[in-house]
């Protein structure tokens, strides 16, 4: 079920409804509806793969428990067992064919000959981010942060929670559980913030998102007949699609969660107002970059264990979460790119400067070093995003070599950036939380954005385009 489709608009009011007003009577039972309305939300697309869902589940379930309970000296056997389950769930469904081909073309590049068997296996949506979830709660137990969950519901609705169950934010046991644990009471002002957040997130993905993908699809499609000019305004246009449809749909998801007085991690603050590499990563898809910092780059030895170590480990996790994204060297390349960028902040111990800031923190606009650090970010990761929306390698060196021929020539779609320049105003705006959406004081002009908002949304609704983030 899309969050921007009609039937999610029956379905939402109808779970909160009973949520909250028929199955509230105890925790159990309000947590059991939760994940059955989870089920049916996730079973809307191909309910097959819902026992994929169940089965990877119980297996975490089940070695959680088995990591938890066993001797010291079995608990890493149990460990690397239910990783190995979920690497397993991944490796057939996501990255198979990718390996059998890659070894296919090496194999004949050396004069032998081998013919593979592909699976024609359709991707189950959300694959990534539950095995994440799943890989999370076991490493969590295995360092004693906190106790397997004896609820199997609560356990299963932590790891599919509608809101977060497709595309994240990729939870925390540590943060989630406690919440689907503990009694919650209806709260309206949680509730407002909730639309509120819901709102923006669906007109950043109904309306400048789906509005700019036209454009920029084209572009890609029709890149070696189109002037370099028109070339960088698609990929800058690119940029802020994948910034409205991903972000716009963690600002749903947050929004959701929020009505059923959930509190889920943030996964954007305003990733283009960063003034480094370091500080983007930091703010873009926040959820997944802490889990590789922390389940991956930590366990690797990190930064502390001389610089070689620190520079293998800062390849290991831009590569790994560029091939996370997909079974594709052009995504590989991609996180490449990144560590590439990285390196220099890393080596120079600059990688923390900015920590725990904002652009222009006590100042309405940013001095002028600031904007040459925030202009200067912005071009480095649009760049890299080439290689992200290119199909292939091949397509993506093409679309850059185009980008030289005939760049004098005026440029084609600059009146997109009238989708574009209001929405920098506005999150530059709300630069200091993502959470919280400011909103005007006077009640007229509050809910005049409001009716305008609505309004704008549902005359663009309907179209039913996926979010990117879907196909990961």
């Amino acid at each position: 079920m899309l969050f921007n489709s009609f039937i999610f608009l029956v379905f939402l009011p109808i779970v909160f409804a009973l949520y909250w007003w028929v199955f509230n009577k105890t925790l159990r039972i309000q947590n059991l509806f939760a994940l059955l309305a989870s089920y049916l939300f996730y079973g809307w697309w191909d309910w097959r793969f819902l026992g994929l869902l169940i089965l990877s589940t119980l297996i975490d379930y089940y070695f959680g428990f088995k990591v938890y309970n066993v001797a010291d000296h079995k608990k890493k056997l149990y460990l690397w067992l239910s990783v190995a389950n979920n690497l397993l769930v991944l490796g057939i469904f996501k990255y198979y064919n990718f390996f059998i081909v890659e070894t296919q073309t090496f194999l004949g590049s050396v004069g032998l000959h081998f013919s593979p068997y592909l699976l024609k296996l359709a991707l189950p949506v959300g694959i990534s981010f539950y095995t994440f979830h799943g890989m999370s709660y076991v490493f969590d137990i295995y360092r004693n942060k906190f106790d397997p969950v004896k609820s199997f519901v609560d356990y299963a609705l932590f790891v599919s929670f509608f809101p977060l169950l497709v595309a994240g934010p990729i939870e925390r046991a540590s943060h989630l559980l406690p919440q689907l644990q503990t009694k919650r009471t209806f709260r309206y002002g949680q509730a407002l913030e909730g639309l509120r957040l819901m709102l923006w997130g669906m007109f950043k993905k109904v309306v400048i998102a789906d509005s700019l993908a036209q454009v920029v699809d084209k572009t890609f499609e029709h890149y070696q007949t189109t002037a370099g000019s028109t070339l960088l305004v698609g990929i800058v246009l690119f940029s802020f699609q994948i910034y409205c449809d991903f972000s716009g749909y963690s600002d749903i998801a947050l929004g959701t969660a929020k009505l059923f007085g959930i509190e889920l991690l943030s996964n954007f603050r305003f990733p283009y107002f960063s003034r480094d590499i370091a500080e983007f990563w930091r703010r873009w898809h926040i959820s997944l970059s802490s889990w590789f910092r922390d389940y991956l780059y930590i366990p690797l030895g990190g930064s502390k264990n001389g610089k070689a170590k620190a520079i293998r480990n800062t390849f290991i996790i831009f590569l790994v979460s560029g091939f996370w994204h997909g079974a594709s060297w052009n995504f590989i390349f991609w996180g490449g790119i990144h560590a590439l960028l990285f390196l220099p902040l890393l080596l120079s111990r600059a990688n923390r400067v900015h920590v725990g800031t904002v652009v222009a923190e006590n100042r309405t606009l940013p001095n002028f070093k600031e904007l040459l650090q925030v202009l200067s970010t912005f071009a480095l990761v649009t760049f890299a995003w080439i290689f992200f929306r290119a199909k292939t390698l091949s397509i993506a060196i093409g679309y850059i070599s185009g980008i030289g021929k005939h760049f004098f020539s005026k440029p084609a779609n600059l009146v997109m950036f009238l989708y574009v320049v209001p929405l920098i105003i506005v999150d530059w705006y709300l630069r200091h939380s993502e959470r919280v959406l400011k909103v005007p004081k006077n009640k007229w002009l509050r809910y005049s954005a409001y009716y305008t908002l609505v309004l704008v949304t549902l005359y663009k609704f309907g179209g039913n385009s996926s979010f990117i983030y879907f196909q990961f």
